[in-house]
C-alpha cells in the first residue's frame, strides 16, 4: 500500500457523515470482508457529536462464528509450518504498512473515540511498538538444547505455536490493543480471531486491510463482530486454545472463568486505580504537571490512568498546583484541545453519579467539571475534576471511575501511604514524586503493583518487558507482550534422542536417570 492512500475503511465512514448514514462493517474471515446475516445491529456513535458513527453485528450468527473458527484452524498447520524468516518478513511488511497509514488509523480513532490528535496519533505508536518487537520474534524462538545430559542422550527444547487464538480488545485503545494481540500471536506461528470493541471497530477493520496487503494469508488473521453472546460463543470452541482480553474487571472475570474451566490459556487485563504518591520534598509544579496530565489524558479512560493521589504530610500544598493545572486544559475535539469526550452518554451518566456520590459521602469537591457545559451539546463531554478529602470506603475511590476525575487522599507518613495503595485491590500501577533516594528505594521495594513510576507517572515500559500488572488487575500469570508474551502464545517441547552403535542387549525397565 502506497503512503497517503486513503483507506476504504475511512472513505466509508467520512461518506457516511456526509450522508448521515452510518456504514456497516463486515466479519472478516479467510481474507476477506464477509457481509453478516445478523438481524440486529449495534450502532456506535461519535462521542463528540453524538451522530452515528458505524454500525456493527450485535452478535454474529452461530454459523458466522463455525466459519470463522474453522478457517482459523484450517489456516494453522500450514501457518504454522511456515519458515519463522518468513513470517518475520510479513511482519516487516505490515509495519511498513500501519506506519504508513499511521495518520488515517489515527483519524478512525478520533472519529469513534474522540481522542485528540496527539493522543489518537499515540494509540497507534504504542502498538506499532509491539508489532516492531514482532518483528524480532524468531530470537525469542531459538528453543535450547543439552547435549550428552546422560550416555549418548540429547535434550532439546521448543517452542511451538498453540492453534487458534482469541483476542477481545476494550474500547480506550481501538488501534494499540489490537496491536498488543495479533502480531505477536501470528508471528509465533498461530492464527488468530479478533473480536472488536463494538463502540471503536474501524481501527481494527483497517488492520485487516493493511494484514491482507502485508501477505499475511487468508484465515490467519480473522474478525468476528459481536458482543457478549458472540464472545461466549467463541470461548466455547474447542479449536480456540488461548484468550487475551483487555477491559473492565466484570467481563475479564467472566471471561477469564470460562476461557480457564475450558481448559484455555487466558490472559485478562482488568479494571485499575493507579495511585500517585507525593512526597513533601517533590517539586510542586513538576508533580503536579505529570499527575494532570496522566489523569486527565483520554480524559481518563486508560487502565494506567493515574486516577489518585495520595498526598504525604506538607505535600498537601502540591493541591493548588493540581487544581490550576487541571483547570487550565482545553476540552473539545478541535486539533487544539488537551481532553476529549467520554465514550458514551451512560458513561457519562455513570461518572457523573459517581462524583455526586463523594459529596454525597462527606468529600469536597474542588473542582466539579460536572458543572461546565460544552457548546458542544451533542457530545459526552466532562470538564477535568478533582475531589479531596476521600476517604477508602468512598465509592470514588473503591470503583475505577474511567473517566476525568483525581481523587485526593491524605497520610502522614511514606509507610502511612504504602499502608494504603498496598490495601487497594488492584496493582497495576503506581509512583512516587520524591527527591529522595531512600524514599524512592523504600517505595520500589514494599510497593505491590506490578508497573512502578519514580518521579514518572504512567511507568510503561519497553516491549521487552511486557505488561506487568497484577494483583487484582490482571488474571493469568503470562502478561501482554514481551518475552511473556511469546511463552503466552507458544508452548514447550522436549525432544530426548539417543544415538548408538549398537542395541542394547538388554531392555531396562528402571525409570530413566541421567547418572
Amino acid at each position: 500500500m502506497k503512503t497517503g492512500q486513503i483507506s476504504r475503511v475511512a472513505t466509508a465512514v467520512s461518506q457516511s457523515v456526509r450522508m448521515q448514514r452510518a456504514p456497516i462493517l463486515s466479519n472478516f474471515v479467510g481474507g476477506k470482508f464477509v457481509e453478516s446475516s445478523a438481524s440486529d445491529y449495534f450502532y456506535a456513535t461519535n462521542p463528540g457529536t453524538g451522530e452515528k458513527s458505524v454500525g456493527t453485528p450485535e452478535d454474529s450468527t452461530d454459523a458466522e462464528i463455525d466459519i470463522a473458527v474453522k478457517t482459523a484452524a484450517e489456516a494453522f498447520p500450514s501457518w504454522s509450518r511456515t519458515p519463522v524468516s518468513k513470517r518475520v518478513n510479513i511482519m516487516f511488511r505490515l509495519k511498513e504498512a500501519v506506519t504508513n497509514d499511521l495518520d488515517n488509523l489515527a483519524g478512525l480513532v478520533r472519529k469513534e473515540l474522540g481522542k485528540t490528535p496527539a493522543d489518537a496519533r499515540g494509540d497507534v505508536l504504542r502498538g506499532l511498538e509491539v508489532l516492531e518487537y514482532s518483528c524480532g520474534v524468531a530470537s525469542q524462538l531459538t528453543g535450547s538444547s543439552l547435549p550428552n545430559f546422560g550416555t549418548n542422550i540429547d535434550v532439546t527444547q521448543r517452542r511451538e505455536p498453540l492453534g487458534v487464538c482469541l483476542g477481545i480488545a476494550p474500547f480506550n485503545f481501538p488501534a494499540m490493543i489490537p496491536l498488543w494481540m495479533f502480531p505477536l500471536a501470528i508471528a509465533c506461528g498461530n492464527t488468530f480471531i479478533l473480536k472488536p470493541s463494538e463502540l471503536v471497530p474501524s481501527a481494527s477493520s483497517r488492520l485487516a486491510e493493511l494484514s491482507l496487503d502485508a501477505g499475511v494469508p487468508p484465515g490467519v488473521f480473522n474478525i468476528v463482530h459481536g458482543r457478549r453472546r458472540t464472545v461466549e460463543s467463541l470461548i466455547s470452541r474447542d479449536e480456540i486454545k488461548a484468550v487475551s482480553f483487555v477491559g473492565s474487571t466484570e467481563v475479564g472475570t467472566s471471561v477469564y472463568t470460562s476461557a480457564t474451566a475450558r481448559g484455555k490459556r487466558a490472559q485478562c487485563n482488568l479494571g485499575a486505580k493507579n495511585h500517585a504518591v507525593v512526597m513533601p520534598d517533590a517539586d510542586p509544579m513538576q508533580a503536579a504537571k505529570q499527575i494532570v496530565g496522566a489523569a486527565f489524558g483520554a480524559s481518563g479512560q486508560r487502565c494506567m490512568a493515574l486516577s489518585t493521589v495520595v498526598l504525604v504530610g506538607e505535600a498537601a500544598k502540591v493541591l493548588d498546583n493540581l487544581v490550576d493545572g487541571a483547570e487550565s486544559l482545553k476540552v473539545g475535539i478541535d486539533d487544539n484541545a488537551d481532553m476529549g469526550p467520554v465514550v458514551t452518554p451512560r458513561a457519562k451518566d455513570r461518572i457523573e453519579k459517581l462524583i455526586q456520590s463523594g459529596r454525597a459521602q462527606g468529600a469536597s469537591i474542588v473542582l466539579d467539571g460536572t458543572k461546565r457545559e460544552h457548546p458542544e451539546r451533542g457530545g459526552n463531554f466532562i470538564y477535568p475534576t478533582i475531589i479531596d478529602d476521600v476517604k477508602p470506603d468512598m465509592e470514588v475511590y473503591k470503583q475505577e471511575i474511567f473517566g476525568p476525575v483525581l481523587v485526593c487522599l491524605r497520610a502522614k507518613t511514606l509507610e502511612d501511604a504504602l499502608d494504603l495503595v498496598n490495601s487497594n485491590p488492584y496493582g497495576n500501577g503506581a509512583a512516587i514524586f520524591t527527591s529522595s533516594g531512600s524514599n524512592a528505594r523504600k517505595f520500589e521495594s514494599e510497593v505491590k503493583s506490578g508497573q512502578v513510576g519514580i518521579n514518572v507517572p504512567i511507568p510503561l515500559g519497553p516491549p521487552q518487558m511486557g505488561f506487568t500488572g497484577s494483583a487484582g488487575s490482571m488474571l493469568g500469570d503470562l502478561p501482554f507482550y514481551g518475552q511473556s508474551g511469546v511463552q503466552f502464545f507458544t508452548k514447550p517441547k522436549n525432544v530426548v534422542s539417543r544415538w548408538v552403535d549398537q542395541d542394547p542387549s538388554l531392555s531396562s525397565t528402571v525409570i530413566p536417570v541421567s547418572r
